[in-house]
Parts: structure tokens; sequence; C-alpha cells
């Protein structure tokens, strides 16, 4: 089956169903920017001490319909020394800053997605993106991969709560399965619950 074909073979999402979801994610991104302005604030007093170098990272990542975009983030790792990591290798732990950890752990890395949100780039929740060098890699190797990209990526989504950080084949696939199980059964109802989800693990501070 073809890229295009698996994509097609997942689109549950009615545009009945498509406005109030963007409607949803812009009245929540908007409410968020008064969370970002006085984080940002305290990032930038605090990432010269703690995180030398630029504050925010970008990163091509993959989008709806397989689609190039540019995501942002906090950025909580120390530049790659040598070969970038492979798209099935381990996180490079060791490269986490000190104020990194605490971003990752309380997902507050994530906050300048908010903005990709608003572009439309980005839902608040939906599979989430995987950088668009890896995810060529998994079109290939990873069955249904391509099909996950049936509707916007999210800031948040069922793989993040439900599955956690993965690395390896075998991580990506249980990834892919939660993913295609979320699109199946596109509802606001689902997108209410994963997000009471994610409150839960970013005061437990569960983040990776």
């Amino acid at each position: 089956m073809s890229d295009m074909s698996q994509i097609g073979a997942c689109l549950p999402v009615t545009l009945a169903q498509a406005w109030p979801k963007r409607a949803f994610d812009i009245a929540v991104a908007l409410a968020l920017l008064a969370v970002i302005v006085p984080v940002t604030v305290v990032l930038v007093v605090l990432n010269p001490l703690l995180n030398a170098g630029p504050l925010i990272y970008r990163q091509d990542r993959m989008g709806y319909l397989c689609r190039p975009f540019a995501a942002y983030k906090f950025r909580t790792m120390r530049p790659a020394k040598g070969a970038m990591r492979g798209a099935f290798d381990a996180l490079e732990v060791d490269r986490i800053t000190v104020l990194g950890r605490f971003l990752r752990k309380t997902r507050l890395d994530e906050l300048p997605q908010i903005i990709n949100v608003l572009r439309g780039d980005m839902s608040l929740i939906g599979p989430r993106p995987d950088s668009y060098e890896h995810a060529c890699v998994y079109l290939r190797e990873v069955d249904g991969y391509a099909a996950r990209h049936a509707v916007r990526p999210g800031v948040s989504g069922l793989a993040q709560t439900e599955v956690g950080y993965v690395d390896g084949l075998d991580g990506i696939r249980r990834k892919v399965a939660a993913d295609l199980h979320y699109i199946a059964h596109a509802s606001f109802r689902l997108d209410l619950w994963i997000t009471w989800r994610t409150l839960l693990v970013v005061l437990a501070r569960k983040g990776c």
C-alpha cells in the first residue's frame, strides 16, 4: 500500500469534527500565551547560566500528509558532537543540560509549539511529529507509519500519555499502534481525556 493510500484509509475525521477541534485548538493556544510569556522571561535569565546557547530549538518535522514543517521547542540538549543520532538509536541523555532536564520532566520545553498550533502546523492533541529525517526512515521501515499523518500532529497525544518515550523499531511500532488507535476513535471526548492524562504526566513530572 502506498503512503497516500495508507493515509486515505485512515481518515475518519469529517469536516464537522475538524472545525470544532481547530476552534478549540486556537482558543486554548491563545490562553496558553499567558503562560508562555512569563516562562520565556524566566528562561531568558536562566538559560545563559544553566543551558548556555540558543533558548529556542528549531527542527524540521513531518506533519499532516507527510509534509515537512518547522517545529519549535525550548532547547534542552547540548549540540551533538560527531554523527547525529540515528532513527532507531536511544536518546543521548548525556547531552541533556541541567535546565533541559527540568524542562523535559515538566514538558515546558514543548510550550513554543503553541505557535505551531496557531499557525495550523499542529493540533493540541494528535500523533507527536518526528524529525523529518527520522520520519523518512520510519516510512520505509514501519508498517502504518504514513497513516498516522492523516491528521495534524499534536503537542501531546495518546502515545505520549499511554506508551511514553520510545526508541528502537519495536518502540516505534508501539507508538504507531497507539496513534492509529487515536485516529480510528477520534472524538472531542477522547481529546479531553488525553488532555487530562497529559496534565497528570506534567504534574507528576514524568516527561522524558
